[in-house]
Formats: structure tokens, sequence, C-alpha cells
């Protein structure tokens, strides 16, 4: 299996000839690594975890150029229906859903979104990027009440072969769901909260994953976004859990699970 990041929580998954793609997002101005439609050509299925515009925003444009089937919940659904995507291109699933893409298989599940707390809300909108990337500002508080999130955040289980992957739509888990544990690898998206480190040690002493990616902590669409310095986390975890491999991605830079 291999794995590439493109920035924020867009990843081009590959086992041999078949390929699936998850939250492709292109990236706005004054982004930390900047992504484009060149990027997206690889795959015929992309799937969603939810429905915020980080996730969705960039789908009805990347779909003028490829012709691929969108996989969702049922409120980003209705959100390309409103951006008028083609019905046909869109599936919805839920919880409990498996697809099949040749040989990579996805076991669809509930997620849980993060809670943004009102700290990160202060330090994001009391601050001089506001006035630097103020026509990104604009452009995302314009679509944003058109891209919601409406309690339906998702995680996908993808396995090829003996590999297991589980992708989080977001830095939290649902109470109710019965994730599998000692996966291979637990794609974490590090960003949302003032505080990460304290959920994503509950993430990872539930799950127990023998790898953990990091995505989503790059400065993709400011000044919403934000670098995270993830030199903490890592401290953290070598102190609550020591040998646990951390891997921080380079965009573009294909990462090889064996």
């Amino acid at each position: 299996m291999k794995i590439t990041w493109f920035g924020t929580a867009s990843l081009l998954i590959e086992h041999e000839n078949d390929s699936i793609l998850i939250d492709p997002f292109l990236t706005l101005r004054g982004a930390e690594n900047l992504t484009a439609l060149s990027d997206y050509h690889q795959a015929e299925s992309i799937l969603v975890t939810h429905g915020h515009i980080d996730h969705l925003g960039s789908i009805p444009l990347i779909l003028r150029n490829l012709d691929a089937t969108v996989y969702c919940s049922e409120c980003p659904c209705a959100t390309l229906e409103r951006r008028k995507v083609d019905e046909d291109q869109i599936v919805t699933v839920r919880p409990g859903d498996t697809l099949h893409f040749g040989d990579i298989k996805v076991n669809v599940l509930s997620g849980k979104h993060i809670q943004f707390d009102s700290r990160l809300i202060k330090s994001t909108f009391l601050n001089l990027r506001i006035l630097r990337y103020f026509p990104n500002l604009v452009l995302l508080l314009l679509k944003n009440h058109s891209y919601q999130e409406g309690n339906e955040t998702l995680a996908f289980q993808i396995t090829c072969g003996h590999k297991k992957v589980l992708v989080l739509g977001s830095l939290g888990l649902n109470e109710q769901e019965n994730y599998p544990k000692n996966v291979d690898m637990l794609v974490l998206p590090y960003q949302g909260a003032s505080d990460l480190i304290t959920p994503t040690l509950a993430v990872i002493r539930q799950i127990k994953p023998r790898t953990v990616l990091l995505d989503h902590f790059d400065d993709a669409f400011p000044p919403i976004s934000r670098k995270i310095d993830t030199k903490p986390l890592k401290k953290a975890l070598a102190e609550h859990f020591p040998g646990l491999p951390v891997v921080k991605p380079t965009s573009g830079k294909p990462i090889t699970l064996l």
C-alpha cells in the first residue's frame, strides 16, 4: 500500500493498479503546501469524511477535470447536489457500509468532529493574519454556511491484503462505534483545538496503532488554519507510548506501508 499526502487531509491511497482519493482539497493563497488539479488526476473514486469546506469544497471543481465517483454521507451529498454536481457521480454511504475498489476494501465507520474551543477561535480572529489573508477569510466565511458537517463525520478502515489503515476525518472518536484495534497505521488529523495532545493521547490509547501518520497539521487555508508545531506531540507520545513510530509526511512524497 502506498499513501501520498497532499496537504490538509488530502490522501491518495494506492495498491497496485487500484487507488482512492480521500478529502482532496485545493489549498488557498498563502498555504504552506500548494496543491493543483494535477495532483488529483489519479483516482476514479473519492471518499469524503465530512462536509466542511476543507474536505469537500474543491470537489465540484475537481470533478470538472476528473471522471470520478464521490462517496460521502447525506449532508455532503446534499451540498454537492446544490453545487450542481451530477447525481450519477455521487453515492451516499453510511456507517456499517463496506466498499470495494479492486483490491482495496473500505469499511465505513462513524467518526466524531473535534470541538472548536473559544481559545482557538479568539487566537484565530484576534490575529494580524486576518488582514494579511483577508481575501481568503471573505471566501471562507461566504462559503462556510454552505459546507456543513451535519454531525456526520466518518472514518474509514482501509484494508489491502494483510495491511489495515484507519483514517480519521477529525480528531475524535464516536463512543458508539466499534473501532478496529492494533491497525498497522492510524491517520490522525492534528488541527482544530487549542489542546490537541489530550485528545490525541485518548485516541491512540483506544486504537493502539502500530504507526501514526499525521495529517491536517499544515497551514492550508490561512488565516483560519495554522501551522501546528508537532514537536510537543512527539515528546508526549514518546513519554506515554515509547517506541510508537510517528510519521510527519512531506506533501507529495509517497509513503509505502510494507
